[in-house]
């Protein structure tokens, strides 16, 4: 039994296992040294979800807060482990000196306005579940990551990575493996995996361009734009619209994420290549999205949402499981129209069989 009714909650993080340990065995000990510590402290919360698996938590206390408005509460951490850390920031507080603190605020703000406006979902569970995060996470720490209870910041290390309060898609990213802990509950190897990752990759995005108004063409449909430090060659951590091509970097090495199944990669590293393959299903949403126009959170986003929420799409799931329930649920809503045409188009252009 876990917090959330028997869902099993998943360490995730934005900053893929194999870029840490690049970084960690890089001769300069200004990269190598938060990456290695970063790598340390993320197998240490793997082991403390597992164990919350095995034993079990305590129960959420439900919201104390009106219906359809977030609960949202920032801690700093201090740069110190200890979670949640010092209460910095309530829900309705006027913001603070702390730009840390104050895009935290407004980044949960943004994720659980997208699911409301769009989606009529009430934060991350549905019913209200108060929305937590803690910022100045430990020294130098090169990562953000939803622990199956509330978020949490690291400040980077300033050489390769930069706050990571700064992309707000970053924000919705961590966030959304939550909606998925409480839905769908994807496995968390392989192609499920990957599906998660890529279901954070597409309401990050979505969140993104739901909080500045963008539609498909005005988006740049990257993931962690504004998060890589000036030296670094590359512009995000991923990009949905050209997978593999985010960042080509002497210290980092080359983005890795392949667009179809041509370039599946068969590892054993990352849970099986979670973050890798997700280019896969990211390009395909990208495709549709882009192929109806206009706000992707409308008619692309909901066939994903329909699908995430549905309770026919398996924690096994493969691309394919999930490619042809996106097909049923774009018949559901919108029949036989231009809809179902790009998401039949988008799945045959990335190899994933819908039949």
């Amino acid at each position: 039994m876990t917090t959330n009714g028997g869902h099993e909650p998943v360490f995730c993080t934005i900053v893929p296992p194999h870029v840490l340990d690049k970084l960690a065995q890089h001769e300069d000990s200004a990269l190598a040294t938060p990456a290695r510590r970063t790598l340390e402290r993320d197998a240490l919360e793997r082991t403390r979800r597992r164990l919350t698996t095995v034993i079990g938590a305590p129960a959420a206390a439900p919201p104390a807060h009106a219906a359809d408005q977030p609960h949202r509460t920032v801690y700093d951490a201090g740069h110190r482990q200890e979670l949640p850390g010092r209460k910095v920031r309530a829900e309705g507080e006027e913001p603070g000196r702390d730009a840390t603190v104050n895009r935290a605020y407004a980044g949960l703000g943004a994720t659980y306005e997208l699911y409301r406006a769009a989606y009529g979902r009430d934060s991350i569970d549905g019913k209200g579940l108060p929305m937590d995060a803690s910022v100045h996470f430990g020294e130098n720490y090169d990562n953000a990551f939803w622990n199956g209870e509330q978020m949490v910041f690291g400040d980077g290390d300033n050489e390769i990575f930069l706050d990571f309060t700064i992309p707000v898609d970053v924000i919705g990213h961590e966030l959304t493996h939550g909606v998925t802990q409480y839905t769908a509950n994807l496995a968390y190897y392989g192609q499920p995996g990957a599906l998660n990752e890529s279901m954070s990759d597409v309401f990050g995005s979505l969140i993104k361009q739901h909080a500045l108004g963008q539609t498909a063409a005005d988006a740049d449909w990257l993931i962690g734009a504004g998060l890589l430090a000036p030296r670094v060659t590359g512009k995000a951590l991923r990009s949905m619209k050209e997978p593999g091509t985010a960042y080509d970097d002497d210290v980092l090495g080359k983005d890795p994420q392949p667009g179809t199944m041509d370039g599946y990669v068969h590892t054993s590293q990352d849970n099986g290549g979670v973050h890798i393959n997700s280019g896969i299903p990211n390009h395909a949403f990208y495709l549709v999205a882009t192929e109806l126009g206009g706000h992707a959170w409308e008619r692309a986003g909901q066939i994903w949402y329909d699908v995430l929420t549905g309770e026919e799409l398996r924690a096994q799931a493969t691309f394919a499981d999930f490619a042809k329930l996106t097909v049923a649920a774009a018949k559901a809503r919108y029949h036989e129209g231009e809809e179902l045409e790009a998401v039949l188009k988008a799945w045959e252009q990335v190899g994933v069989p819908t039949s």
